[in-house]
């Protein structure tokens, strides 16, 4: 099958430009004087980095997954866990990170392992709140592939709760969305938050 996704992270430099230019002024506006020369290259540095941070509104996951779509016939659960997520919450542009433990029943398709990480990669490199992010995971596996069932589970910790706000380090959220056999067979889905937990190596 034709490879029809490409990985870039080639940024526009007129989108650059005019970032560089708002960073310039929100440092004038704190205080900053953005000539002193620690902060001279500080609004290119941060306009990239934001490019950077956000570069999933360029990445179609779906395309993502179909890019390494195979015909098999296992029907048992594929399981990709503890795959580490960054992204940014929408309210306040301040980071949450945390894992995505994801896992499907294959209908006659499969994918490769890593375009799963790459599908949570492409969706958490956006302006983001923890719930939306575990449902686009999952019906964008589901649409691609079609099978059995989807499970997706997320644990993550939000630096605006531990920065400002309630300021408490310690809290943790968790989100889940299921599909399919997931939601139907509740042996299925004990199997699955078991293994998450599991500890194999």
């Amino acid at each position: 099958m034709e490879d029809n996704y490409t990985r870039q992270e080639v940024f526009s430099e007129e989108t650059l430009r005019a970032l560089a230019g708002h960073y310039r002024a929100i440092l004038s506006l704190l205080g900053e004087d953005p000539d002193r020369e620690g902060l001279l290259k500080t609004p290119e540095r941060v306009a990239k980095a934001m490019c950077f941070l956000t570069q999933g509104y360029d990445q179609d996951p779906r395309e993502i997954l179909l890019s390494a779509k195979f015909k098999e016939e296992y029907k048992q659960m594929v399981l990709v866990k503890d795959i580490e997520l960054y992204s940014m919450c929408e309210h306040h542009m301040i980071p949450f990170y945390g894992k995505a433990h994801v896992a499907y029943i294959p209908n006659g398709h499969i994918t490769g392992l890593s375009k799963i990480a790459r599908v949570v990669e492409a969706f958490a490199r956006r302006l983001q709140v923890q719930e939306r992010l575990t449902v686009q995971i999952r019906d964008c596996i589901q649409e691609a592939l079609n099978p059995m069932g989807v499970a997706v589970v997320i644990e993550a910790s939000h630096m605006c709760m531990q920065m400002r706000g309630v300021q408490k380090q310690n809290s943790a959220t968790t989100t889940s969305a299921f599909t399919g056999v997931f939601l139907s067979n509740p042996k299925t889905r004990e199997e699955f938050i078991h293994l998450i937990g599991t500890r194999l190596r």
